[in-house]
């Protein structure tokens, strides 16, 4: 695999989502593995139907939006201090264990985030985590105000880097990013970390790994 690029998502891929589990069992003891998984699931949802409606609301308001279900599904009560302190889990979530280490092996490339975070959580995302000096450029769809998988996201990577896309890794654990990276015409890894089934939608990763310490063996 020759790469002269590599584009990350974020969300999922590089920081663990339901790292936001133990302060949801702070405040709803027995409930936190529950809430962040419909949250998360009503997150992705969420942009997928405001892309289609052309209804764009930042992914701040789509993360709180999603939290507001999940609270209200389960029948939990809340003020908007609990909701607060929850929401702002999602500006410093983990990275998964290998990330800063394969990150710092990669960096000889070039390495970007695309994702559809705001340009303001991203930002203090990767600044909390310690990576900001590893990324050329952390790209948010806030510039289009349309979310993955719309193809003019994926060029925005493109253009802003200065790369062809055939040269370019784009790198996930989403497969419906997979499959949106892939038919843009990235080379695309899916990280799988979880031992997911790809979904079907007539395009595969060019590279299925568990975590990125199995990347640098894949790529020139």
């Amino acid at each position: 695999m020759n790469v002269k690029s590599i584009i990350f998502d974020a969300y999922g891929t590089l920081f663990d989502v339901h790292s936001v589990v133990e302060k949801c069992e702070e405040f709803f003891p027995g409930k936190g593995r529950q809430i962040s998984e419909i949250w998360r699931q009503k997150q992705l949802e969420y942009t997928w139907l405001r892309s289609l409606m052309g209804r764009y609301e930042d992914f701040w308001s789509v993360t709180n939006d999603s939290l507001v279900f999940a609270l209200k599904s389960l029948q939990l009560d809340s003020d908007e201090e609990i909701r607060m302190s929850l929401l702002n889990q999602y500006l410093q979530l983990n990275p998964y264990p290998e990330v800063p280490d394969a990150l710092e092996e990669l960096k000889i490339r070039n390495l970007a985030i695309l994702s559809n975070g705001s340009p303001d959580m991203l930002n203090t995302l990767v600044e909390n985590a310690g990576l900001s000096h590893l990324f050329t450029a952390v790209i948010s769809v806030d510039q289009l105000k349309i979310y993955k998988p719309f193809m003019g996201v994926y060029q925005l990577g493109v253009a802003q880097l200065g790369v062809n896309r055939e040269d370019t890794l784009f790198i996930t654990s989403n497969p419906w990013d997979a499959s949106g990276a892939k038919t843009f015409g990235f080379q695309v890894a899916w990280i799988n970390r979880f031992n997911n089934q790809f979904d079907e939608l007539g395009v595969q990763p060019d590279i299925i790994i568990k975590s990125l310490d199995e990347l640098k063996a894949k790529i020139r």
